[in-house]
C-alpha cells in the first residue's frame, strides 16, 4: 500500500499547473491592482493574500489562475499553502495598457521626490571705492591724479581768460571721475602717517627679526664649532698620514714612485700641511 509522506519544506512555485482546482476566491481583476505589482511581461504578480510574487498559470488562456504556491520562500521549514493559490486572474488590459500605466506612475513618482535645495552664498556688503583703491595707492599717486585731472578736465578747473589755469573748482562743481580722485587724494593724504608708521613697524620687525636668527645662528655655531674643528683637523692628520706612508713606504718590496707621481704627493701634502696650519689658528 502506498503511503503520501508530507513535504516539510516548501517547494519552488510551478509556471504551469495542470489542475482544475479553483480557489473560493473572488477572480482577481488586473485593472484594480496597482501597475508596479503586475508584470505581464513574464505572466507574474503579487498575491494579494501574502504579498508575494506568484506566476500567472496560462495567462492568454479563457480561465488564468495563479499557481499553487506556500506563504514562504522556497526551501523554507513547516510550508504553509496560500489561500490565494488556484484564485482565477481576469486580465481585463492589455500589455500595452499596463505598461502605459506603470510609466505615468513612474512619472508622478519622480515629480513628488524632493530635489535639493542649492542655497544662495550669503554675499557681504561691497566695498567702497576708496577702500578698493585707496589700499594700494599712496597718497603722492593719488595727488598726482586729481592733479592731473584738473589740468585737462574743463569741468574740474578754474581758468582765467586766457586759459591759464588758477586753482581747482569746487568738489561740487566737479565731474563725477573729479569728485573720486578728489575724494581719494583726501582719503590717502588723511591714512598717510598711519601707513607709514605701519610701514615703518613692518621694516623694524623685519631687522629685529633678522638679527636675532643671526644671533642665534652664533649661538648654536659656538657650541659645535669645537667639535667641528676637531673633526676637521683629525680628517686632515688623516689623510696626511696616509699620503708620508704613501711618499716613504715602510717595506723594501713596495712598488717605487716615478718622479711625476712623487711631485703629485708632494703638492698634496704642501696643501695639507696648509690647510692644517689655518685650522690650528682659529
Amino acid at each position: 500500500m502506498l503511503t503520501r509522506t508530507r513535504d516539510f519544506t516548501t517547494k519552488t512555485r510551478p509556471r504551469r499547473v495542470r489542475s482544475r482546482a479553483v480557489s473560493t476566491l473572488p477572480p482577481l481583476i488586473v485593472s484594480t491592482l496597482s501597475p508596479h505589482e503586475v508584470d505581464l511581461a513574464y505572466s507574474t504578480l503579487v498575491c494579494p493574500t501574502c504579498r508575494t510574487w506568484v506566476p500567472v498559470s496560462a495567462l492568454h488562456s479563457t480561465r488564468p489562475k495563479l499557481v499553487p504556491h506556500h506563504t514562504e520562500r522556497a526551501g523554507s521549514e513547516d510550508p504553509v499553502r496560500c489561500p490565494g493559490s488556484h484564485r482565477i486572474v481576469s486580465v481585463d488590459i492589455t500589455v500595452d495598457q499596463w505598461f502605459q500605466r506603470l510609466e505615468e506612475g513612474l512619472t508622478r513618482t519622480d515629480g513628488r521626490r524632493p530635489t535639493r535645495v542649492l542655497r544662495k552664498p550669503k554675499t557681504g556688503s561691497a566695498p567702497a571705492v576708496m577702500q578698493i583703491v585707496g589700499g594700494t595707492m599712496d597718497d603722492k599717486t593719488a595727488r598726482k591724479l586729481d592733479e592731473a585731472h584738473v589740468r585737462g578736465c574743463s569741468a574740474c578747473s578754474i581758468r582765467d581768460d586766457k586759459g591759464t589755469l588758477l586753482r581747482a573748482a569746487d568738489l561740487t562743481a566737479r565731474c563725477a571721475d573729479g569728485r573720486r580722485l578728489a575724494q581719494l587724494a583726501a582719503h590717502t593724504k588723511r591714512l598717510a602717517p598711519a601707513r607709514r608708521k605701519a610701514q615703518l613697524d613692518r621694516e623694524d620687525f623685519a631687522d629685529r627679526r633678522a638679527w636675532g636668527l643671526r644671533l642665534l645662528h652664533e649661538q648654536q655655531w659656538s657650541q659645535h664649532a669645537k667639535a667641528v674643528g676637531d673633526a676637521d683637523a683629525q680628517r686632515v692628520d688623516d689623510v696626511l698620514a696616509a699620503l708620508i706612508q704613501t711618499l716613504n713606504p715602510r717595506t723594501v718590496d713596495a712598488p717605487q714612485l716615478t718622479e711625476w707621481e712623487r711631485a703629485d704627493l708632494m703638492s698634496a701634502i704642501t696643501l695639507l700641511a696648509t690647510q692644517r696650519e689655518q685650522l690650528e689658528r682659529r
